[in-house]
């Protein structure tokens, strides 16, 4: 069943370059992945099939691709197991890479996974720990038991990035989408990046998905032009015009983030698309903190979303290709948290995964984690842990330029793994001092094997799963287990006060009658009315605003 809708979807989509509203136009070079596409999810390898239809890589350098999505979750597209989700160009790119079912956020929010990617640090060794603009300390307002712990609003200027690593190794620099990482001064070209549209110091578009986009870092299209397609297009252009040098090129969509828009074309073939499947007795649940949590995949809003991401990633695979330098170009994807499954949004459901973004279970960390390497990939599933932050080290060895082992301290090199050969196993860590948007709690992580210990710094509480059997996180074990709870914890409060991580503080101010009010009013009004409100998107006389995003002229 799995082989015949990936083979389904992949001929349905034989697509590239989609307008709003717009239709596909063929790919010649996905024909030539479908058997290995049909392969996703079967455990079998494409192997020597894939390997003779790609064309031998030259003795010129490696270029590289780096796509990162924001607020994707692990189970967002239709090559992760979807079956609402509609994403064919990011299903043929899986089809040829290795797909690592186990890859990880440096964080469950934000800022600190994108530092993570270009530092190849952990965000508690720099203490760039929440997304930046969030309050903290003494300006945070919110009920809660902890004040946030203060944290660094930009990458230190000492770093050297991933960017700045292939500029002095002579590669053209090249930046799209979501920076979010600092403002002026810590902008994509000062760390680095020689070209730089869209990215700025906001996370979210300040205008929306479709121009005018109020983006001091990128002109404004004709009203109405769709974001992800620009983004596309424009790294396209920029592929196009360099294309005869080596180049590092990073498409960091907005997308799926807030504000949730689509066209009235893709929310209409969506809405169709729930309403033909079973109706789900209730979206959401309360798990522990005051934000439910989704757990059905129906939102035609956001699944329009996916697919304009999807149909631009197309656009820069159509151009590598129209070059002639795809067999040249390592291509990633992945993204830097979890899908928002609480919060404003509320878009996606990360079951089996628990949790969404924000929050400390595999459902805020848990990634899409594809690496396409020309000659070597051929369409794989690895079952090795791996993080953003190994992702420098890796694309430095892949493109034979000298490793910075002062630099990416807390990466390792992927290419064993993209050759088939276990890693020496390592503990990865997480560190949030914070309130998640989200519903997350200050807690900090060990994952050490299949074991995943969770400390709680409200009140010191752990949680221990094994997430080999109970990737759900349902079944926790530290009682169970004592010896291996205090174990895990000793190595992860170790590893904190190695690296001098800041922690939160008691809040003074906190009332816990006021705690459970907010509780109690959140299951007799708050849960009803949520359920109504999603249950809306899909009623035909739906209307986000008097003109459908990206259909009004504009003066």
């Amino acid at each position: 069943m799995k082989q015949a809708r990936v083979k389904e979807a992949f001929i349905g989509s034989v697509s590239a370059d989609r307008g709003v509203g717009g239709q596909y136009r063929s790919r010649s070079w996905r024909w030539r992945l479908l058997l290995v596409a049909t392969m996703i999810g079967s455990g079998l390898t494409a192997g020597p099939v894939a390997a003779r239809a790609m064309v031998e890589t030259s003795d010129s350098k490696k270029n590289v691709v780096l796509i990162v999505a924001d607020d994707l979750g692990w189970r967002d597209l239709h090559c992760t197991g979807s079956e609402f989700y509609e994403s064919p160009n990011l299903d043929a790119l899986a089809g040829r890479s290795m797909r690592f079912q186990q890859g990880y956020a440096a964080c469950q929010v934000c800022s600190p996974s994108r530092v993570a990617i270009v530092t190849g640090k952990f965000p508690a060794r720099l203490k760039t720990t929440d997304w930046f603009g969030a309050a903290a300390g003494t300006q945070w307002k919110r009920n809660t038991r902890l004040l946030p712990a203060e944290y660094n609003r930009s990458i230190p200027q000492e770093e050297l990035t991933l960017a700045e690593a292939f500029s002095q190794n002579g590669y053209k620099t090249f930046f799209a989408g979501k920076w979010h990482m600092g403002g002026e001064g810590s902008l994509p070209e000062d760390h680095g990046f020689q070209e730089n549209v869209g990215g700025h110091h906001r996370g979210s578009p300040p205008g929306g998905f479709f121009s005018p986009y109020s983006n001091p870092k990128m002109d404004d299209g004709p009203d109405g032009e769709s974001l992800p397609l620009r983004l596309g297009h424009d790294t396209a252009k920029f592929i196009r015009e360099n294309h005869q040098q080596p180049f590092f090129a990073m498409l960091a969509f907005y997308s799926v983030h807030a504000p949730l828009q689509t066209t009235e074309e893709l929310w209409d073939k969506y809405r169709a698309k729930a309403l033909a499947g079973a109706t789900p007795d209730h979206r959401f649940i309360i798990d522990r903190t005051l934000l439910p949590v989704r757990q059905v995949q129906d939102h035609p809003v956001y699944a329009g979303m996916i697919e304009a991401m999807d149909a631009a990633i197309g656009i820069v695979l159509d151009e590598l290709e129209s070059q002639g330098i795809a067999d040249q170009t390592i291509v990633v994807f992945t993204s830097d948290n979890g899908g928002v499954s609480a919060g404003d949004a509320k878009a996606t459901s990360n079951l089996p995964f628990r949790g969404g973004k924000g929050r400390q279970w595999e459902g805020g960390i848990r990634e899409p984690f594809f690496v396409f390497v020309p000659n070597l990939t051929t369409g794989a599933d690895s079952q090795t842990p791996v993080i953003s932050t190994d992702l420098y080290p890796t694309l430095m060895e892949l493109c034979d330029l000298p490793l910075q082992p002062q630099q990416h301290v807390d990466g390792v090199s992927l290419v064993p793994a993209l050759e088939g050969n276990p890693l020496v196993e390592r503990p990865l860590f997480w560190h949030y001092p914070h309130y998640g948007n989200q519903g997350g709690e200050p807690s900090s992580i060990i994952r050490r094997g299949n074991d995943k210990l969770i400390y709680y710094h409200e009140d010191q509480r752990v949680e221990l799963y094994d997430l080999a059997a109970d990737v759900g996180e349902q079944n926790d074990l530290a009682t169970e287990k004592p010896e291996l709870s205090q174990k895990l914890q000793n190595e992860l409060l170790a590893w904190l006060k190695s690296i001098d991580a800041d922690m939160p503080t008691v809040n003074p101010d906190f009332s816990a009658e006021q705690e459970r009010q907010s509780m109690q009013q959140l299951i007799d009004k708050g849960l009803p009315n949520l359920e109504r409100q999603h249950a809306a998107f899909l009623n035909q006389e739906y209307q986000p605003n008097k003109d459908w995003w990206g259909s009004s002229v504009r003066d």
